[in-house]
């Protein structure tokens, strides 16, 4: 015979006071988890999201990143007229030489100020990143020191904001406008014009990468092939969307953190839920040794305890989500060995994140219920009616 649910929840309602502390514990250890998982869904969905699938980058062989690689504009020209690449409504071709440098911005976090990547790029960059909106302003004007910021550093830099100028190179550059691009990492960078930016940084021979566009797979795969195999080039190409899953590595020391910290809470929650429950066994020998007198067996009982530790459990899971919800989309940046510059995005809390949170919570639930539940099953009918 089965001991009904309503039984457990009665008896949790009652020890209200340590139902909630208990639960309480597991959901803190739940939300330390939860956020953990969403800093690193949203680096990871941010990068992966960040360029057309069948975009190339192109870099100087054995360059990490674009931060260290070099282009001249020579390579360029014969890189430009390869077959496979897709054309511009104009009929150039999608290739965009692209100049990548790291200027430092002042934070209210950091007086010494945070690395900022900054792009200069020509229109057919721009056209290429179709995901890429302006959302106030407007775009940077060609032989201007005119620069577009995206969303994310406007957000978290005061100084970045529409309107502001800051003192770069050899001058004054104005912001003229804020892009949106979406989760990509358009939002961690600043896009300016190339020539200026090459001017200012006296790069004009020797720039950074080259971004194509294959007209299909077969043609992106041969490009690849092509590029990478022809000797008087010296260069690598890559997905664009692989160089920047590459860079998901940053979050790599604080999801190992993070996680390590979740299972030392998660012991010590484990260990609050089996205090809680073998406070219950013994608070309620009596009803044990009543319930077996009215023919509820070993086993039974044995499910009921696991039962109510599970329900405890569930309780400090569901509000550990409430508790990281507000996270979401809460924009942060985290510093990229790679690129030695900040990488923007946006905390996300996904369903599957939640998910493995409640499993999580469960888990603790069972590994706190269980030796409780089990010593309950174990009274010997006498023996639990004569204790108090």
């Amino acid at each position: 015979m089965k001991i009904p649910i309503s039984y457990n929840i009665r008896n949790l309602i009652a020890r209200r006071t340590t139902t909630i502390m208990t639960a309480l514990g597991i959901a803190l250890t739940v939300a330390v988890l939860l956020s953990v998982f969403a800093l690193v869904e949203g680096l990871r969905s941010s990068l992966a999201s960040t360029g057309d699938p069948l975009n190339l980058l192109v870099t100087r062989k054995g360059a990490t990143a674009e931060l260290n690689s070099s282009m001249t504009p020579e390579q360029f020209q014969v890189i430009k007229v390869k077959p496979g690449i897709a054309k511009l409504p104009n009929g150039e071709p999608m290739a965009s030489l692209e100049l990548v440098t790291v200027i430092v911005l002042e934070s209210p976090d950091n007086p010494a100020g945070i690395n900022i990547s900054m792009r200069g790029l020509n229109a057919a960059g721009i056209a290429m990143r179709e995901s890429v909106k302006i959302t106030e302003g407007r775009w940077f004007q060609s032989g201007k020191r005119e620069i577009v910021v995206g969303k994310g550093v406007a957000k978290r830099y005061p100084t970045a904001r529409l309107g502001s100028k800051i003192d770069l190179g050899r001058g004054q550059w104005e912001v003229v406008g804020v892009m949106d691009g979406g989760r990509s990492a358009a939002n961690s960078e600043i896009f300016c014009d190339l020539a200026q930016l090459a001017v200012d940084q006296n790069r004009e021979a020797g720039l950074s990468s080259v971004l194509l566009r294959a007209t299909d797979e077969v043609a992106k795969q041969a490009l690849i092939n092509d590029l990478t195999s022809e000797r008087r080039l010296n260069v690598d190409a890559i997905s664009e969307r692989a160089y920047y899953e590459s860079q998901t590595g940053a979050a790599a020391p604080i999801q190992f953190l993070g996680i390590f910290v979740a299972i030392i809470m998660s012991i010590g929650s484990s260990f609050a839920a089996m205090n809680t429950m073998y406070a219950a066994v013994a608070r309620r020998a009596p009803e044990i040794g009543t319930l077996r007198v009215l023919g509820f067996s070993k086993p039974g009982i044995l499910v009921s305890f696991m039962l109510e530790s599970i329900l405890l459990s569930l309780l400090g899971g569901i509000v550990g989500c409430l508790l990281v919800l507000p996270l979401n989309d809460f924009t942060t940046g985290i510093g990229s060995f790679t690129t030695f510059s900040e990488i923007t995005f946006d905390f996300r809390i996904t369903p599957e994140i939640m998910l493995s949170g409640i499993i999580f919570a469960l888990v603790m639930g069972v590994i706190g219920g269980f030796f409780p539940a089990f010593s309950a099953a174990r009274k010997q009918i006498l023996t639990a009616l004569k204790q108090n």
